[in-house]
């Protein structure tokens, strides 16, 4: 796996190198979506994505209403609902309820946000044992690395590397039957849901009306966690609250087809409380731990779509620039793709500390075209572009170049003057049998390690307008 702390140049040569990831991502995200295309075909696709931004537009336009009705109505059900406004409360309010009830083993269903804020490190310190249930989660945690998706966060690696793995750490027999796989990750996991002493989930979406947090998944393991140990911890962001139990329903069927490729996920858990007497399982204790971690700030900097996400990840199934360099290459960051080249540094205490991934794109719009919940990626991709340009944070030689080029393109006597300079210029430079150039000046001299570039016309373009049009009193525009 490559160094998701080295430099944002490095991450990406060493992802472009590596034949065995491309490939991988290339089958992973093709089929993810093909899928995607079948699935959001066979319903009113239009009329979907506008329902599901409606809602999402709502609850945050509505958010301090939404939050409070949401903590009413989950105390109401017996729980009890922490705030934090940083990763560092969330942990802490996390690390407090294991304590104070003896944890000494979690079990964790998938959870992005959990990731964001490294609470398995910050569970681990305290010597707590913590084992990720889902399995794609379950495997990058046995190799120690990060997710480098944020649907599937094993996308990275082939059959033959989980094999490997699974016969270095699990004991596995030599095999790479998916079957077979399973079977021993399932073995090992259902021991650990017997050990563990407390439970933590995300959620998909929290229903402000009834209370209620609602988990996607489709291998069980969110069930289990949720009921089976003692203590239930759910950390949710805030922005995941919805109005109503039916607007839940909608962005379920939204979220699945544009994740998966189905109609409806295997498993939709909805937690409402603590165990009752009546009831024959469940916890005895349910936390809610609500987080902002920078979301509010979010909506402050002018970039309340952001908030809209839905995780579904079909922007960074589409993303030509993902399906080249991975996850990873978007470095230390829970969130990669299109939509977490916008999130990441919207999130950051300090934007220019992540200041190259506004950049990691090539603005085709395919991620615009499939959000579910019509979020305009590119054009927040270019915005935030223009932030980190105005906060200083392009080169001198970038400023130079660029004011340089706009100076010249102001007055077209400045960009006839250009071309005649350009035209002489790079007929002292090599070339190839075919007359087009070979080597450039530096830094241009990159740009070219991959392509030719053809070698100027003998008459420019206004030139042989002008000679057309002299015979009809038609003017060139000047």
């Amino acid at each position: 796996m490559l160094d998701v702390h080295a430099p944002f140049e490095s991450r990406v040569t060493q992802a472009l190198a590596d034949d065995h990831l491309r490939t991988a991502l290339d089958r992973a995200t093709t089929r993810l979506a093909e899928r995607r295309d079948l699935a959001v075909a066979a319903v009113d696709n239009p009329a979907l994505r506008h329902e599901v931004r409606a809602i999402r537009q709502f609850a945050i336009t509505h958010l301090p209403d939404m939050l409070q009705q949401l903590e009413t109505n989950l105390i109401a059900n017996g729980c009890q609902v922490h705030w934090a406004r940083n990763a560092a409360e969330a942990n802490d309010i996390v690390r407090d309820i294991a304590r104070r009830h003896g944890v000494r083993r979690v079990v964790k269903s998938k959870s992005m946000l959990t990731e964001e804020i490294g609470l398995n490190e910050a569970l681990e310190t305290d010597g707590i044992e913590v084992v990720e249930t889902d399995l794609g989660e379950y495997i990058i945690q046995l190799a120690h690395e990060p997710p480098s998706h944020i649907l599937a966060p094993v996308i990275h690696k082939r059959a033959e590397d989980i094999s490997d793995l699974f016969q270095r750490e699990l004991g596995m027999p030599p095999t790479t039957d998916p079957g077979v796989m399973c079977a021993t990750a399932r073995q090992e996991l259902r021991r650990k849901f017997l050990q563990a002493d407390m439970g933590i989930s995300g959620g998909n979406f929290a229903i402000a009306e009834t209370g209620t947090i609602c988990i996607i998944t489709n291998e069980g393991n969110g069930r289990m966690v949720t009921s089976m140990p003692r203590v239930h911890v759910a950390v949710v962001g805030i922005e995941k609250v919805v109005p109503r139990v039916e607007d839940a329903f909608l962005l379920w069927q939204a979220t699945t087809r544009n994740a998966t490729g189905q109609a409806v996920s295997v498993y939709f858990a909805m937690c409402s409380g603590p165990r009752r007497p009546d009831h024959a399982d469940g916890p005895q204790e349910m936390h809610v731990v609500l987080l902002d971690n920078g979301r509010s700030r979010i909506i402050d900097r002018g970039y309340p779509d952001v908030l809209l996400c839905i995780r579904c990840g079909a922007c960074v199934d589409v993303c030509p620039v993902y399906r080249e360099i991975g996850g990873h290459a978007y470095g230390a960051t829970a969130y990669s793709g299109p939509i977490g080249a916008v999130l990441t540094p919207l999130l950051a205490d300090d934007p220019t500390s992540v200041c190259e991934l506004p950049f990691a794109s090539s603005l085709c719009g395919a991620c615009g075209e499939v959000c579910p919940a019509e979020i305009d990626l590119p054009r927040i991709l270019l915005d935030l572009r223009s932030d980190m340009v105005n906060a200083g944070t392009s080169s001198v030689l970038e400023r130079v170049a660029f004011t340089s080029y706009a100076t010249g393109m102001q007055k077209p006597w400045r960009y006839r003057a250009l071309v005649v300079v350009a035209r002489w210029a790079t007929k002292l430079l090599p070339r190839n049998g075919s007359g087009g150039l070979t080597k450039l000046l530096p830094p241009l001299n990159a740009w070219m390690r991959t392509r030719v570039f053809p070698r100027f016309a003998r008459r420019s373009f206004r030139r042989l307008w002008r000679k057309r049009s002299s015979g009809r009193g038609i003017e060139p525009s000047r």
